[in-house]
């Protein structure tokens, strides 16, 4: 059943986007800064993200799977040091306006957005590992030449991972409207320490 086959993406890809990470941080953070727009468009850089690796997966291309895993350490790098500036960034992101005024909404460059995340989720070493994982222990693949349900899944992972980011922005952007321009202020401050911690162990997590 090829339906069968994109429900259960569909599903792969809204638990696997759904955990708040770095990632839910920024769609938040931007949501609130800058408009829904902004929010969810930084949600599809990752769902796209999660499509390459889901496709990878799914069609076995496990030299390339087995080349980002030997690569961790490096990849690990990369993603803490791109977090830390994130960090930083976000941690000085000024609030020009206040959030229920709609003055700051929609202003954000959605390109640099998208391109920060879809970068980052592919730094992570994790999501390929998980994705390889579950299709495995799952029996979702195309090594028994299946491809046109492979490709189904692939499809559903991209839409219900960009769901996910999708009702997360959507919940996000009702809330614009009770911060004032000070509350902004602060969630951009914690935002971006929070977003920096995580970069922080990434980095440590090479020294093991």
């Amino acid at each position: 059943m090829p339906l069968l086959f994109l429900l259960r993406g569909l599903l792969i890809g809204f638990a696997i986007a759904a955990p708040v990470g770095p990632i839910g941080l920024l769609c938040i953070q931007r949501t609130l800064q800058d408009g829904r727009k902004s929010g969810f468009i930084s949600g599809l850089g990752a769902a796209s993200a999660d499509t390459v690796y889901g496709f990878i997966a799914a069609f076995g291309l496990t030299f390339i799977s087995t080349f980002l895993i030997e690569q961790q350490r490096w990849l690990s790098l990369i993603g803490g040091l791109f977090l830390l500036f994130l960090g930083v960034k976000t941690f000085l992101t000024p609030q020009t306006g206040d959030a229920a005024d709609g003055i700051s909404a929609e202003n954000g460059n959605l390109a640099t957005a998208y391109l920060s995340t879809f970068l980052l989720t592919l730094t992570n070493p994790v999501t390929i590992l998980s994705f390889v994982a579950i299709f495995a222990g799952l029996g979702l693949s195309a090594e028994a030449g299946n491809y046109g349900s492979a490709a189904l899944l692939v499809v559903g992972v991209f839409f219900g991972s960009a769901a996910w980011w999708l009702l997360l922005s959507g919940i996000v952007s009702l809330l614009r409207k009770r911060f004032n321009r000070r509350v902004m202020q602060w969630v951009n401050r914690g935002a971006g320490i929070m977003i920096a911690g995580f970069g922080a162990v990434a980095l440590l997590s090479i020294l093991r």
